[in-house]
């Protein structure tokens, strides 16, 4: 885990599963594989300027609405030459990039509600 990120989870708090959270986006985003771990950094931040256009919708769909994601999503990136190992991290780096946006806003809305 970059350490921005550490430190925006500490600040609120979160200690509990700081080793955790490292040791997965570590894992996730920075191991070898199909993609380049700078790829899988862009989608976990969601920057998508960084993010290739034909990846970005899918992107979007699994960070905002993973429920909606379809064979047809799935058979797309396919056949635009992803392979599925590869489709495999971009959904993982787009899914973890998701949850900890979604425990940072749980841990502000804690945070302000103890003041």
């Amino acid at each position: 885990m970059n350490d921005e990120l550490g430190s925006r989870l500490s600040a609120l708090g979160s200690h509990r599963y700081d080793e955790l959270i490292t040791r997965t986006t570590h894992a996730v985003l920075e191991s070898e594989g199909e993609t380049r771990p700078e790829l899988r950094w862009a989608i976990f931040h969601r920057r998508m300027a960084d993010v290739p256009t034909d990846l970005r919708v899918y992107v979007d769909k699994v960070s905002q609405h993973a429920y909606r994601v379809t064979d047809e999503d799935i058979d797309g990136l396919v056949r635009a030459g992803y392979s599925e190992d590869a489709i495999f991290e971009i959904t993982g780096a787009a899914a973890l990039g998701a949850a900890i946006t979604r425990l940072e806003r749980g841990l502000i809305a804690l945070h302000e509600s103890e003041r």
